[in-house]
């Protein structure tokens, strides 16, 4: 409770730990870094999230994307992230590119329609701050994301190819006019609203032109995707296509999906599947 009077919070709750140490979680520092582009007489600047290992680096980069797109990444107990870092020797850098809320009404705007790249652009201005941050090892970067998360990890994986070391799509958006046309119903005209009707000539000309499985032959990088097989909101077909476009060219793409989950998984047994698999993949792209 925050007492405005005496500008103090009071702590009414004592969450039980059980055998977890609370010292050894890594806490998010915030970070910010400048974009591409100008905004109020300067170089527009985003914030991002970094979780440190406690031992000493330059560590591996893992770039969490939040979905949404009009979300927001908040610092919060996350035992995969925690895991990352601590286990597996991970930085985690968790920005909050344009189109995130929380910023107001003009951020929010900024990726929308025909601006899409503009958000991905924002990821290759994030790679370049990690080569200027002693810390972070700039060979080593890995670009992750769920949802449209998913969409901006694969967009950016054939974008910055170079830079990267791999990426994991989980649930993501492989083609934006394959995903608007299957996507169901109930929220078809949201989204259209967002990312634009492909039912234009114009419009779907340009998110064919964007969209990951249009340029899966510039993902030359190894690819881990998770779908789920009952996912309303994401097709699963978005991942087979991606996954089959760049084996076809072969590339390595991993896949993993469960018949008994959406858009994520919720079941344990499916969470362990996954966060194995992903560890597996992390490890190897770290060495």
């Amino acid at each position: 409770m925050y007492e405005p009077e005496r500008n103090t919070l009071v702590r009414w709750t004592q969450s039980e730990l059980g055998p977890v140490d609370p010292s050894v979680f890594v806490p998010a520092l915030a970070v910010h870094y400048p974009t591409w582009d100008r905004a109020g007489g300067g170089a527009r600047m985003l914030s991002a999230y970094l979780y440190l290992p406690h031992t000493s680096g330059p560590h591996p980069v893992l770039v969490y994307i939040h979905g949404g797109p009009e979300s927001q990444f908040k610092p919060g107990f996350d035992p995969f992230l925690q895991f990352v870092v601590n286990e597996l020797g991970y930085a985690v850098l968790a920005p909050n590119v344009r189109g995130s809320a929380g910023y107001g009404k003009s951020f929010l705007k900024l990726d929308d329609g025909m601006l899409r790249e503009d958000a991905v652009r924002d990821i290759g201005a994030l790679l370049v701050w990690i080569g200027m941050q002693s810390e972070l090892d700039r060979n080593h970067v890995v670009v992750m994301g769920a949802s449209y998360g998913g969409y901006m990890a694969l967009a950016s994986l054939a974008a910055y190819n170079d830079r990267l070391r791999g990426g994991i799509d989980v649930v993501g958006i492989s083609n934006f006019v394959s995903f608007l046309e299957h996507t169901s119903a109930y929220r078809r005209a949201l989204r259209r609203a967002e990312y634009g009707d492909e039912r234009d000539p114009k419009m779907r000309a340009y998110l064919n032109r964007i969209s990951p499985l249009t340029n899966a032959s510039e993902i030359r990088r190894p690819l881990l995707i998770v779908a789920g097989l009952n996912d309303p909101r994401v097709p699963p077909a978005e991942g087979t296509q991606i996954m089959g476009r760049i084996r076809a060219t072969g590339g390595e793409a991993w896949y993993l999906a469960a018949r008994d989950e959406g858009h994520g998984f919720r079941k344990k047994a499916n969470r362990d599947a996954y966060y194995a698999a992903a560890a597996m993949f992390l490890a190897r792209l770290a060495r």
